[in-house]
């Protein structure tokens, strides 16, 4: 009988992703810092006269307070497949070549990414539209959280990865 400790089990993949090939269509959800180079050589085609990138950054306030860092979870399996969807759907409507979205989780600092849509089509005009319509629906429809960690005495609060209400204050 050994007495050596066990090794340590694998980590879990530092990204999980789903893609659709026939679409060109990528998704991910990750800890790790995001990479905009690779994810525009996700989009990249000869046949592309446009890639459109947005880059969505942790700012320092929200509504007059002090941001400290914003803190983001999801159900991966569930997100995922709704991130594979919009995308699929959006590549489909504006006759896209490319279209990858990978979203952050875990602490995100501010002034770091948490979010890149990377699009690439034949023209400028359904790059820039299929951008913005990816992430107004990743934000109304992905299965993702985020807790606003503020500098002051009141904590953080729980919302929805959406735009405007204040959402929950946490303990």
């Amino acid at each position: 009988m050994s007495t050596e400790p066990e090794p340590p089990s694998p980590q879990a993949p530092a990204i999980d992703f789903l893609q659709d090939e026939e679409s060109n269509c990528y998704v991910a959800l990750t800890h790790d810092h995001l990479d905009v180079n690779s994810i525009m050589n996700r989009v990249k085609s000869p046949q592309a006269g446009a890639i459109v990138l947005f880059a969505g950054t942790t700012r320092d306030n929200f509504a007059g307070k002090e941001v400290k860092n914003l803190q983001y979870s999801s159900y991966n399996p569930l997100a995922l497949r709704s991130m594979l969807s919009i995308t699929q759907t959006i590549s489909q409507k504006h006759s896209l070549k490319g279209i990858a979205m990978i979203h952050r989780l875990g602490v995100v600092p501010v002034g770091e990414e948490s979010i890149l849509i990377a699009v690439s089509s034949p023209h400028r005009k359904a790059a820039w539209l299929a951008g913005e319509e990816a992430l107004e629906e990743c934000k109304a429809r992905v299965e993702i959280w985020k807790l606003e960690e503020f500098g002051g005495p009141e904590g953080g609060v729980w919302r929805a990865n959406r735009d405007g209400g204040l959402g929950e204050k946490v303990g």
